[in-house]
């Protein structure tokens, strides 16, 4: 019998129901070794040497796994085909102290995939382990020697890191940017026209005296009207006619980013949550690995989606060929985009967890079933894979030129045109599996010559807007562009700055930066401005690119990182002082000491605080919210709106400690006809009685 370890107990599970009795397949859980969590663990002076410690979680995994070692006959190492996956196979290797273990990698958990890498087993990489080593490596040099740095000269509990903190950047440079638009003025004017009485249609000026109106180009009200005033009596004639007919390709099949964005759009799924339902379908060995970059496809499923298409949409429907997709700049072509492993296995060949409720049980019976969220993002990645193999969608765009005479218009008086767009689907193809939105506009039957009807003039006031603060899709796409972090660092870098309260979410779900996001972001810029430099950002991934392929030295890529970066960071310990970052002063008195109170910085916001600290501990929030409610209990204070550690709002006594009333949900100042509590508002904006033993909601 022969061992496999792959890294989840889900994965697990699916490889041992294809390879059988002859192999005992078998989970690491993840990582088994790691840079040590209480210490440094990098021996700058012999060359960047990791110290790899076990930690405490996996010592039993370790355990097991030996056993298993040496009661089988070989071990094959079989994680995920990506760095971080042959960075696992490699520690496992020098954990379980294994000489001669066989690498095997594929992209779907399919039997045919897993028969052919059985065949064509391969040494560890080394070149793809060296570059996730000098990854880690760089991440702990940021982060272990700026977080202390960042304590000492703003507060406690911060952190820096080298990706992190350019995308911090992004939507603090993105803040500013909308907090100093000035919005600027314009006009368009439209005329609704017509030819019949039935036949209304809507066109806006578009060109004067031959050369095209810009989008600024009418400026004041008083331009608009003056134009408005040449058209009095103008007669609106059509001058040109143009039809033709418009294709619109599919889209590539997804990729990490671009599935992050859809899910992001459609569902509202944060991404840390979409990788973890793209995981659970990939182990399942329903989709292909999902972090990648590559828009390969294998032939298999080219010839399958050409199959599945013409049998079931006609042959009209599929492209004509094997479409194939390349993606531009660096990315890791041995890998396939993300597609369903058979792309026969339709989303309505498997039943959702909710099915119970369904009255048609019988049609549910004997399928494989998928919760609700894992159904949702199975049937986009199978509808966009399938789509991406289908005929073009053609629509019917037609564009008519206006021109408006005035009846007292004089040979070279000025001159207008009005343009109307219309367009009309003419073939759906791809549109069949993977809707777009698009807006079909009609025109009417019209002939070149014809004189139209002007039903009225309407000039509009618009005012050019702010560009909008960053969603997960968008912040990921801008990421992507740049060329910061790799498919598998998006996830985790927005999941870890919006933990360190750098970065929140306003009522819209967007990113706005928070008062010590913008702050550390400021001091990293004026005295690390390399560390947030996103092209500097961007050339290091380059260089870990070059490491995987054997082009650069991980060591000498680190080195020429260091040195720099450390001589930087003890000249700013010596120049950097705190109070000009951290500390404000103020004419308040604490009450406890008599000392002058100061205003400080700390990891969630500015309060207030004794200038004797450590001596004298008081510390008063700085802005009290205050809702005008006596406190119900005491009698004596007010309510006011507070925030625990973690941001989240609550509304209290302001006397406490003395009274200890607290409630989650926002008080109306309202009394409970039933018991005389308070009642509050939900967040879903229903009104009842904050004592849970009364019940009473008031009816909408």
């Amino acid at each position: 019998m022969d061992l496999v370890i792959v890294e989840s107990p889900t994965k697990a599970n699916t490889l041992q129901q294809f390879l059988g009795k002859k192999f005992l397949v078998l989970s690491s859980y993840g990582h088994i070794r790691d840079l040590p969590k209480g210490e440094f663990g990098v021996d700058i002076e012999k060359d960047f040497e990791p110290k790899y410690v076990i930690p405490t979680k996996a010592r039993k995994t370790i355990t097991s796994l030996k056993k298993s070692v040496q009661n089988t006959e070989s071990t094959i190492l079989a994680t995920d085909e990506d760095r971080e996956g042959e960075a696992i196979a490699w520690h496992l290797m020098k954990a379980l102290g294994l000489k001669d273990a066989s690498r095997i990698v594929f992209h779907e958990i399919t039997k045919q995939a897993i028969e052919e890498a059985l065949k064509n087993p391969r040494k560890i990489d080394m070149k793809l382990v060296n570059a996730q080593q000098a990854r880690r490596i760089l991440d702990r040099i940021v982060g272990y020697k700026l977080s202390p740095f960042l304590w000492k000269k703003v507060a406690r509990g911060l952190s820096a890191g080298r990706v992190q903190s350019v995308t911090v950047r992004l939507v603090v440079e993105r803040e500013r940017e909308i907090e100093n638009f000035v919005p600027q003025e314009y006009w368009t004017i439209a005329a609704l026209l017509q030819k019949l009485k039935d036949d209304k249609f809507e066109a806006l000026l578009a060109k004067k005296d031959g050369k095209v109106i810009p989008k600024l180009g009418i400026k004041t009200k008083k331009e608009a009207e003056k134009i408005v005033k040449d058209l009095e009596n103008a007669e609106y004639k059509i001058v040109n006619i143009e039809k033709k007919e418009v294709n619109r390709n599919p889209l590539p099949p997804f990729i990490t980013s671009t599935l992050q964005q859809e899910a992001w759009k459609r569902f509202r799924f944060p991404v840390k949550f979409t990788m973890r339902i793209a995981q659970q379908l990939y182990e399942k060995g329903l989709t292909t690995y999902h972090r990648t970059d590559s828009f390969n496809l294998s032939d298999f499923s080219l010839f399958a989606a050409k199959k599945f298409i013409t049998q079931n949409y006609g042959k009209k429907y599929w492209a004509g060929f094997l479409r194939k997709y390349k993606a531009k700049g660096r990315v890791q072509e041995a890998h396939e985009a993300i597609r369903p492993a058979y792309p026969n296995r339709v989303p309505s060949s498997f039943a959702s967890a909710s099915a119970k409720a369904s009255a048609d049980k019988k049609a549910m019976k004997g399928k494989e079933k998928l919760d609700q969220n894992q159904l949702k993002l199975y049937d986009i990645i199978w509808r966009r894979f399938t789509a991406c193999q289908m005929a073009q969608a053609s629509f019917d765009s037609t564009k008519v030129e206006i021109e408006t005479k005035g009846k007292k218009q004089k040979a070279g008086d000025k001159n207008y045109i009005f343009q109307a767009n219309g367009s009309i689907l003419k073939f759906d193809g791809f549109l069949k599996i993977y809707p777009i939105k698009f807006e079909e506009k009609k025109l009417p039957q019209l002939k070149e010559k014809e004189t139209l009807e002007l039903i009225k003039l309407v000039n509009s006031q618009h005012f050019t807007q702010p560009p909008p603060r960053y969603t997960e899709a968008t912040l990921i796409k801008t990421l992507e562009e740049n060329g910061i972090g790799r498919p598998s660092t998006y996830a985790p870098t927005l999941s870890v700055i919006q933990e360190r309260n750098y970065i929140e979410k306003d009522d819209q779900k967007k990113f706005r930066p928070t008062e010590i996001g913008t702050v550390v972001n400021d001091l990293l810029v004026n005295h690390f401005p390399k560390i947030v430099d996103i092209k500097f950002t961007a050339g290091m991934e380059d260089n870990l690119d070059k490491i995987a392929q054997g082009k650069e030295q991980w060591v000498k890529v680190l080195k020429e990182f260091y040195g720099p970066f450390e001589e930087n960071l003890q000249k700013k310990y010596e120049e950097v002082s705190k109070k000009e970052i951290a500390e404000e002063k103020t004419e308040k008195i604490c009450p406890e000491c008599g000392s002058p109170l100061i205003i400080k910085l700390g990891r969630f916001g500015r309060f207030y605080a004794c200038s004797k600290f450590p001596e004298c501990r008081y510390t008063e929030a700085l802005e009290k919210i205050t809702l005008g409610i006596k406190c119900p209990k005491c009698e004596n204070g007010e309510i006011i709106e507070k925030r625990t550690r973690k941001k989240k709002i609550f509304y209290a006594c302001n006397t406490y400690p003395k009274c200890d009333f607290a409630l989650w949900n926002r008080p109306t100042g309202e009394k409970c006809s039933q018991c005389n509590s308070l009642l509050v508002e939900t967040p879903r904006k229903q009104i009842k009685c904050s004592n849970k033993e009364c019940g009473f909601k008031v009816e909408k």
